[in-house]
């Protein structure tokens, strides 16, 4: 959404950019990856999770307040076997309380430095080319793996066979997206005005 709106004003900008001098020389790169095939990953839902108006009534005075789970449905379709993984990229990691456990929430705009909450993702019955799979995580770019169903910022997530110890080349997968979302603590907000929850993650599709 924000690419859109974006888009025409960088285009105006590097038309109106003034040339200072000719060069004899300029560089072109050209990048790519050739991969086996090519996968789509989809959720349902739009990818939103909206929890509508809490009242800042109902929030814990010193405690988390831990609001109802989402789950949404994860699809992945690649055009033949591909071995991949996913990745949850934290597009609001300042706001967050842990960052290499959960996702932030976002800031309090009308109290800058207050951190709204957290928000975990954890993967539940993944089936892949119609067998049940178990999740496993790596923490060094695959090199070593790990069962784990909770999705942690950064980390690598694929998806084995029961008993495997190793991510396995896959079809088509589907699961189901489990978003829990926890509100911090009142007293440690500024809340006389309306704040909007603003949690954002990227889910990543990595080649391997």
């Amino acid at each position: 959404m924000n690419l859109l709106t974006r888009l025409p004003a960088l285009t105006l900008l590097l038309a109106a950019a003034p040339l200072a001098f000719a060069l004899s020389s300029v560089e072109l790169d050209v990048n790519g990856r050739i991969t086996p095939s090519a996968c789509s990953v989809s959720l349902s839902d739009n990818g939103l999770v909206d929890h509508d108006k809490i009242l800042a009534t109902t929030l814990h005075p010193s405690e988390f307040t831990v609001l109802p789970n989402q789950q949404m449905g994860l699809s992945i379709s690649c055009e033949g076997l591909v071995l991949f993984a996913l990745v949850g990229i934290d597009n609001k990691r300042e706001s967050s309380l842990a960052p290499d456990y959960f996702y932030g929430l976002g800031m309090n705009p009308h109290a800058p430095d207050e951190r709204l909450g957290s928000v975990s993702l954890s993967l539940r019955g993944p089936v892949g080319d119609s067998q049940p799979m178990q999740t496993l995580t790596s923490s060094d770019q695959g090199a070593s793996w790990k069962p784990e169903p909770n999705m942690y910022p950064r980390l690598l997530m694929g998806f084995a066979r029961a008993g495997d110890t190793l991510p396995a080349p896959i079809r088509q997968l589907v699961a189901s997206l489990r978003v829990d979302t926890s509100i911090s603590p009142a007293n440690t907000l500024t809340l006389h005005e309306e704040v909007p929850l603003d949690g954002s993650i990227t889910l990543d599709l990595r080649y391997l």
